[in-house]
Order: C-alpha cells, then sequence, then structure tokens
C-alpha cells in the first residue's frame, strides 16, 4: 500500500507503477508531458516536497508518504505570472517542454526569487528544448521571478495585432499551463493501443511470421500482417518504396521496418504480445555506407538498385576556369545522420466513427497524412478526416508517416478507437534523419579573392527507403556555390540506399550540408589571397541585380551585404578568435513544381475565422496569420480566430516545409482578408454571418535544366550572415546572427526562430551525432549530444527588412536558413584558435568533443 499526495488530493494505491504513467493515466494530468521517459529531457517534471525533480524516474514505491505538485496547484497569481512572462518574452514555440521548464522554474523560486541568470541556467539543466535555444526561456524566469519577487501586479498587454509588431503568441497561454492539448493527451472511452514490431535485423529475409501464441495472449484484440492489407501497401512523399508492413518472403531493409502491429486492451498487453510473435529470419549483411551501395557487386536494396536520385547542375565551364585561376583549394568533408529530437514524440489517435475513420495526428501536413492513408486503406476524403493537435516540434521530421498510417490500418479493421505512440526508443529508430554526406569540393579565385569557379560531388546517405532524399540532394546542390556572384559551377549528386536510417526532411534541408563545406573552402582560399575570411565573402557576396550561380537574377530585396555589414564590428573586434559564414535559402519549394498556399477566412458568431491546413509545428504560423488579417482589416486579434488544421473544413496549404508558409499560406491570408475588407466598406461583420472568402497564391518558377538564360528557381531567397565567438580554452563566447527576412510581420517570432536555430547549428557543428554500428543505432536520446542551457552562449540576432515586395508583406521564410550557416562558422572560429582545419562534423578535438 502505497500513500501520497497528487496537488493536495490524497492518492492510495497497491500498485507499484511509474509516476508518470501515474499522474497522466491515473490522474488524467496532462500538463506533465512524456517526452523520452529516460529521465534525460525534463518534460515530466513535477515538484516532489518542492524540488523539481523527473516523474518518469520515479514509481509510486519511491514517493511513498511525499507530496507531489504540478501545474495544476499553482496558485491563480503563480499561473497569470508565469502565462504573462512566457508570452511577453516569447519562450514559447512548439510549447511542449514549457510546463516541464514552468516547474523546474518553480522549484528554484522555492529556494531563491532573486537569481542570477547562471542560476536560472543551472535550474533548467535537466530541461531539453529543442526549439528556442533557451535564450527566451531564461528571460521569461527573470521576468516571472521580478514579478513575483517585489509583489508586481501583472501588466495587461496591449495589442493592435499589426505586421511588425511584437505580438505575444496566440497559443502561448495554454502551452505555458500545461492545458494545450498534444495528439497523447487525447482521451476516449474504449480506447485501445496498437504497437509495431519492428525487424530484429538491418537486413533480413522474414521467412515466416507466427503470430498464433500471440493471438492467444488476454487482451489481444487483433494482430496485423501484411496480408490483412488491402489497399496500397507502399506509401512515400514521391516515390512510393517504403511498405506499410514487411511481408513473409520479403527482405528488412532498416531496424523500423514493421513486421507487425497488435492492436490490444492496454500497450503493456500489446508488448507481451510482440514477444510472442515468432520471426523466422535469415540474417543478410547490411550495407552500411554510400561506398558499400555503389559498388557494382552490392546486394540491390530496391529492384530498381541503390541510387535513388542523380543531379548534375552545370552553368559555364568549370573545369576550364578552375584549372586557369590563382588559387584553387580541393577538400574531402563528412557530415553525420543527425536526430531531429522534437520533444513530443510521434502519436497517434484513429477513430473509427460509423463509416468514417478521423485521425488525429500532430505533423506537418495532414493533407499528405490524407493522401497516403487513404491509399493505403481505400477510403475517399468523404470517408476520411485528419485533424491536427497541437505539433511539439518537427523540424521536418513528422513529414513522413511514421504511426499514424498503422495506427489508422488498425482503427479501420477492429472499427475500435486506437492509439499508437512511439516510445523514444522506437522513435529514434524509426524516425528519418538529417542526411549523412561525403563531399568533394573545389573552389577557385583569382588573385584578388574574387570567386570564380567550384565543383563539387556530393553523395548523400539517403537510408532505406527514398522519403525526400532526391529533393533534399537537389537543394543541397543547387545551393553549394553559395549566395556569391560567379558563374561556372559544375555539381554533381548522388543520393545512395543504405541499410541505414531513413534520411529526410531536416531543417536546412540538405543546404546545412553543402554549406559547410563550400564556406570552409572559402576561408582557405581568403588565406591563400592574404584576406581575412569577411572580405573574402564581402568582395563576392551577391548584390541586387547579380546572377547567383544558378541563374537566378538577385532582386532589389536582396540583403546579404546588408547582414555583413550588421556583423562587421563584432567580427574585427574580435578577429583572431571568430568565424564567419553566410548562406541563402530559399523560401517556397520552387523549381517548377506546384507550390499553392490557401486560406479560407469564415465568419462565425461575429468573428473572423482564419482556416488553413498550414501547420505550426513552432514557427508561430497562427499567430502570424493573425497578425495579417489584422493587417488588412485593422481589427483587434481579439476578434480573429485560428483554427486547427482539419481536412474537412481547412484547405489544402500544403506541407510546413522549405520555409513556405509566412510566405505562401501568408499571402493567400492576406487576399481572402482583402476581399472581406472589400465587403466590410458594404456591410457589417454581422450581415457577413457564415460567408466565406478564399485566398489562394500560387508561386510560379522554372523547372530544373530550364533553357532560360536567367531561371527563376524560388519565389524568394533568405540570406544570413553569422559570426561566432570562442574564448581562449575553445569555450563558445558568442553568436551573432543577421538575417535578412524580407520584412519580420512579427519581430519577436523572428528573434526565437534565429536564436533556437543558432543552437541547433552549434550542437550539429560540436556534439551532435546519431551513432551507427552495421547499420544500428546506438543513440539514446540523453547521448545524442544536445546542448543544455548551462552551454549555450549569448546569442545576439540582428533582424535586416529590406524587401519592399507586396508577397506577403515583403516578408521570406527564415525557419531553416538559421541553422544552415553555424556550423561553418564554428569551424572557422577554430581554425583562427589552433589552426586545425577540420573537415568533418561533430567537428573533433575542440572543448566539446574529443
Amino acid at each position: 500500500m502505497f500513500e501520497f499526495t497528487v496537488n493536495g488530493e490524497k492518492k492510495v494505491t497497491d500498485e507499484n507503477k511509474n509516476i508518470l504513467k501515474f499522474l497522466r493515466e491515473d490522474c488524467s494530468i496532462t500538463s506533465v508531458k512524456n517526452g523520452c521517459s529516460e529521465g534525460a529531457c525534463g518534460t515530466c517534471m513535477i515538484l516532489l516536497d518542492g524540488k523539481a525533480i523527473k516523474a518518469c524516474l520515479l514509481t509510486t514505491e519511491k514517493i511513498n508518504g511525499k507530496n507531489i505538485n504540478t501545474i495544476e496547484s499553482l496558485t491563480e497569481r503563480e499561473k497569470d505570472v508565469f502565462a504573462y512572462a512566457f508570452t511577453e518574452a516569447g519562450a514559447v514555440q512548439c510549447g511542449f517542454c514549457i510546463p516541464g521548464m514552468v516547474i523546474s522554474t518553480k522549484g528554484l523560486f522555492n529556494k531563491n526569487l532573486d537569481p542570477s541568470r547562471e542560476e536560472v541556467k543551472k535550474a533548467l539543466i535537466g530541461n531539453i528544448c529543442r526549439c528556442t535555444g533557451y535564450v527566451k526561456i531564461e528571460e521569461a524566469v527573470l521576468m516571472a521571478a521580478e514579478i513575483l519577487r517585489e509583489n508586481k501586479e501583472v501588466p495587461k498587454v496591449a495589442c493592435k495585432g499589426l505586421v511588425g509588431e511584437r505580438m505575444g503568441r496566440i497559443d502561448a497561454h495554454d502551452k505555458t499551463l500545461g492545458t494545450a492539448e498534444y495528439t497523447d493527451d487525447i482521451r476516449f472511452p474504449g480506447m485501445i493501443y496498437g504497437v509495431a514490431l519492428r525487424t530484429k535485423y538491418p537486413r533480413a529475409l522474414v521467412k515466416n511470421i507466427d503470430i498464433s501464441e500471440a493471438e492467444k495472449l488476454d487482451g489481444v484484440i487483433k494482430i496485423v500482417t501484411a496480408k490483412d492489407i488491402e489497399g496500397e501497401r507502399y506509401l512515400g512523399h514521391i516515390k512510393k518504396d517504403w511498405p506499410v508492413l514487411i511481408d513473409i518472403g520479403e527482405e528488412t531493409r532498416y531496424l523500423g521496418d514493421a513486421l507487425a502491429l497488435v492492436a490490444a486492451e492496454s500497450e503493456e498487453i500489446g508488448r507481451l504480445a510482440l514477444d510472442k510473435i515468432k520471426v523466422d529470419y535469415c540474417e543478410l549483411t547490411p550495407i552500411t555506407s554510400q561506398e558499400e551501395g555503389l559498388k557494382e557487386d552490392a546486394p540491390k536494396i530496391h529492384k530498381s538498385g541503390n541510387i535513388l536520385s542523380h543531379e548534375h547542375l552545370i552553368r559555364g565551364n568549370a573545369e576550364e576556369v578552375i584549372e586557369k585561376s590563382k588559387y584553387k583549394v580541393t577538400y574531402k568533408y563528412k557530415v553525420p545522420f543527425t536526430e531531429h529530437a522534437f520533444l513530443e514524440p510521434e502519436c497517434t489517435v484513429a477513430v473509427s466513427d460509423g463509416d468514417e475513420l478521423i485521425v488525429y495526428t500532430g505533423s506537418q501536413s495532414i493533407y499528405d497524412e490524407l493522401r497516403e492513408i487513404g491509399s493505403l486503406l481505400g477510403l475517399g476524403d468523404d470517408k476520411l478526416r485528419i485533424v491536427s493537435k497541437y505539433v511539439g516540434g518537427g523540424f521536418g521530421g513528422k513529414e513522413d508517416m511514421s504511426c499514424q498510417h498503422h495506427a489508422a490500418l488498425l482503427a479501420y479493421l477492429t472499427k475500435r478507437t486506437v492509439k499508437m505512440c512511439l516510445g523514444r526508443k522506437e522513435s529514434l529508430i524509426v524516425d528519418t534523419k538529417r542526411h549523412a554526406m561525403d563531399m568533394e569540393v573545389t573552389t577557385a579565385c583569382d588573385e584578388n579573392g574574387i570567386l570564380t569557379a567550384m565543383k563539387a560531388k556530393i553523395i548523400s546517405d539517403t537510408g532505406a527507403y527514398a522519403s525526400l532524399g532526391g529533393p533534399v540532394l537537389q537543394r543541397a546542390c543547387t545551393h553549394a556555390a553559395g549566395p556569391y556572384n560567379y558563374q561556372n559551377i559544375d555539381i554533381e549528386g548522388t543520393a545512395v540506399y543504405t541499410n541505414n536510417c531513413v534520411g529526410g526532411a531536416f531543417r536546412g534541408f540538405g543546404v546545412t550540408q553543402s554549406n559547410f563545406a563550400t564556406e570552409c573552402n572559402i576561408n582557405k582560399l581568403a588565406e591563400m589571397v592574404g584576406i581575412d575570411d569577411f572580405e573574402m565573402r564581402f568582395i563576392n557576396a551577391i548584390r541586387p541585380g547579380q546572377v547567383l550561380p544558378n541563374g537566378q537574377v538577385a532582386d532589389e530585396g536582396t540583403a546579404l551585404i546588408e547582414t555583413l555589414e550588421a556583423v562587421k564590428d563584432i567580427y574585427y573586434k574580435n578577429k583572431g578568435k571568430a568565424g564567419v559564414a553566410c548562406a541563402f535559402k530559399n523560401a517556397g519549394i520552387g523549381v517548377g513544381l506546384p507550390d499553392v498556399g490557401r486560406c479560407k477566412i469564415k465568419i462565425e458568431n461575429g468573428k473572423i475565422h482564419i482556416r488553413t491546413s498550414a501547420a505550426c509545428i513552432g514557427q508561430g504560423l497562427g499567430t502570424i496569420l493573425v497578425q495579417i488579417v489584422g493587417e488588412v482589416l485593422k481589427i483587434n486579434p481579439s476578434e480573429i480566430v485560428h483554427e486547427m488544421p482539419d481536412t474537412r473544413i481547412t484547405p489544402n496549404s500544403g506541407t510546413t516545409t522549405a520555409s513556405r508558409q509566412t510566405v505562401f499560406t501568408g499571402e493567400a491570408t492576406k487576399i481572402a482578408a482583402l476581399k472581406l475588407k472589400e465587403e466590410l466598406i458594404k456591410k457589417t461583420l454581422i450581415e457577413l454571418e457564415g460567408l466565406e472568402f478564399i485566398g489562394e497564391y500560387s508561386g510560379v518558377t522554372d523547372k530544373m535544366g530550364s533553357e532560360k538564360e536567367y531561371p527563376v528557381s524560388h519565389v524568394a531567397y533568405g540570406y544570413a550572415t553569422q559570426v561566432v565567438i570562442l574564448d581562449e580554452n575553445g569555450k563558445l563566447n558568442k553568436v551573432v546572427a543577421a538575417h535578412d527576412v524580407g520584412r519580420a510581420i512579427n519581430p519577436k517570432n523572428v528573434e526565437g526562430q534565429i536564436e533556437g536555430g543558432v543552437v541547433m547549428g552549434l550542437g550539429y557543428a560540436l556534439t551532435e551525432d546519431y551513432k551507427l554500428e552495421n547499420s544500428v543505432p546506438k543513440a539514446k536520446f540523453g547521448t545524442l549530444g544536445l546542448l543544455r542551457a548551462t552551454q549555450i552562449p549569448k546569442i545576439e540576432s540582428i533582424i535586416i527588412e529590406k524587401n519592399s515586395q507586396e508577397l506577403s508583406f515583403g516578408s521570406k521564410g527564415v525557419g531553416e536558413i538559421t541553422c544552415v550557416p553555424t556550423a561553418a562558422a564554428v569551424q572557422g572560429a577554430y581554425y583562427k584558435l589552433d589552426k586545425i582545419f577540420r573537415t568533418e562534423l561533430p567537428l573533433k578535438n575542440t572543448f566539446y568533443k574529443k
């Protein structure tokens, strides 16, 4: 018998149960989040006798006689203070980690209401945030401390909600106090649970699957294998090469492959059933690298062979120009797979409702899921509905099917409501990663440092399946020459299938990898010419009216020079210990492909409802759209409602990818709002009740390989320059990041994106590595190398606004570019410090990694 209190209420139980599960399942307290269940992430923080501690590390036995408190037990005064401070500081992005941050803050305040920033960092050391870069979270903690310490009133914030205002996020209050609902927070009566049997080997022939013993287990509802699938068994964004379940007689391709699904009365019973499923394997030797996959005698992972895609971009005559150039450098670079490490693991709830299937999810595109699940089950749009809950981070990792299709399949076959969540260990195996790449780059310049030509060979490890490996490789190639003014390029790229984890979309989308190689080469050329890294970039930086290496003419809103000028002083003040790097990144899918943003504005109960499928994954899109509507109509944000994506009511606005939603859905929303504005000249909102106003924007671009002299590859590009400063010991001291964002719809949001992206880039440069041995992942969430609050340097973000175009009020996407140039800037800083030219990530022999 164990007895304790939860938020002042006495609890008695005979069961020795994990406290995280007890709070979520027995007490229905969902503010305590399940991020990893490994004691690494801190999303499940609670107060145990006033001290912040992770619930997943405790059991009912361990807390016998003790007191537990969660956010729900805070006083109304404390709730108001925390909600205000975290909103005002801009500390909330995806929000999944924030309740845990609040609890750690409360634990600190129980001891000290006047903490220094260093004490705040130490108090948050057990909490990981992947979105914000910690800067604004620390500011929120200090702000809350001041209000409570000095017994100040919580300020009343008045905001007109116009473009350019530092408006607080519309969802920050609920996310801060743990009332925002993510998919795993959903509970339905009679809900059952789904689990998947994963392959034992990365590559093996499945000779037989015996489910007979597992079916006898009490509480097992149904076991599904490949033979039970009546629709399309192979799914995929572009190339349908990814089987929902591996069938008998087929080979597995990576450890994430599923062989069977179990629906059971509880997840525990389901996992017991997995242990009773007998699989007869013939283990085969996996292909563990691109080099192995390209061998002529290599076994074919797919019938088509081991090459997913090939790109060859040629402009001018790079070979000849390189040969004639005064200076040239050639280096080989190697970058690893990287885990997205979003704080919310993948979870889906599929509800069988009569002849309709409703799937609740947290992904980057409900319409991608509608297409994929629809083809799997053979269901039309009238029988299938996808509804998004809040998304606890994505960064590209929630574009592919993870458990959505499996949960839907089980619900469809059992006619029951099925929840399926991936545990963190399973997520690390199943989820896509940033592509590992091997790159050989030659860059040349003349005697004055003017870039003349570059040649590159990029070989990408796309893993077991295509996912978005083709477009990622393409973007790595199209951006490989950098944002500079020269016209001779020869860039060849190959994406190779292996038995490693699947390479997919990840913030930067291939540009993060090729930018590292190109920018490092430029540093070497500068050294040969006898000028510094900054000057090398300044004299070559693309300017309005000049032509980018891909042939597109830089428009008047191009502001790379302005980003360089913004960091010039800080670079030269720290010249001996500072690295600098530039980048550019497209907004929108571009290259001639369909690229459409859509929005409906409907008047309901006298309020303006914004409806679009565009997913907010932490970037604050809902707030941006409210501000765009507010700017057009000059209506208070309290009169505007942003609705969650739902295929039944919100139009398809494409995937949240390619830094596109602020531009594309932003413009579509502006168009819809302008139509409403016209009507408001003649009628009131009440008179317009029930009417809808539709906005659509389609970006027109030229396809790859266009014969035009000056093709338009993308509707817009953002530009950036970042400076990384080390101390004499090689420890990060400061990062200054200047970003050309066109127009900042919400500067507070933009700063948060920059800070979070910089920290992600620092991790990529210094500490993060998704290790594989013979295609078997070896990482745990706590060993991925994710940076914590105590490791973060000062970060200064500089917003450059120059674009005067009308498209979405001149805004450009900023989500991806923020982490693109960071690794090269770090490499350059270390090269200054110790004269070691590092060509592999994460950088070795640094303050952070030996």
